[in-house]
């Protein structure tokens, strides 16, 4: 769904069932988490972005892309300060700070204060949350 205009968001849930992927719906609209290790982005380090899988919108780019033996993409900074939203997340008993798409609200993982400088953040992403797009 890459691309796709905010204009034509989906307005339901049923709708965005129709245009995501099963796994994609799970993420970013269920607030689900892929199996560590399993992303092909772990291994992208060609000149690029990352885009929102349900939106299309720039999120993240290689410039801020890290190794952190987590076993997801991990970046310390969005492209763009507009592009994520936080929130706090109490979901497995103590407190994260969930990220989301500003633009189509879409889970795309935790942001933790044990990054690399110059921000000091990991923003530990779902591979499945976004679209790669080489430059």
């Amino acid at each position: 769904m890459s691309n796709q205009p905010d204009s034509q968001q989906p307005d339901s849930d049923e709708e965005w069932q129709e245009i995501l992927s099963a796994e994609e719906y799970k993420i970013l609209r269920e607030a689900g988490t892929e199996p560590a290790g399993t992303s092909p982005l772990l291994d992208i380090s060609d000149d690029g972005v990352f885009r929102c899988a349900g939106c299309g919108q720039e999120l993240f780019t290689t410039d801020e892309k890290f190794e952190s033996g987590t076993g997801w993409p991990s970046f310390y900074d969005p492209a763009d300060s507009d592009a994520v939203e936080t929130r706090p997340d109490h979901s497995l008993g103590r407190t994260r700070t969930e990220v989301v798409c500003s633009s189509c609200e879409g889970h795309l993982g935790h942001v933790f204060e044990d990054g690399p400088e110059p921000t000091g953040k990991r923003y530990c992403i779902n591979g499945i949350a976004l679209d790669f797009e080489d430059e």
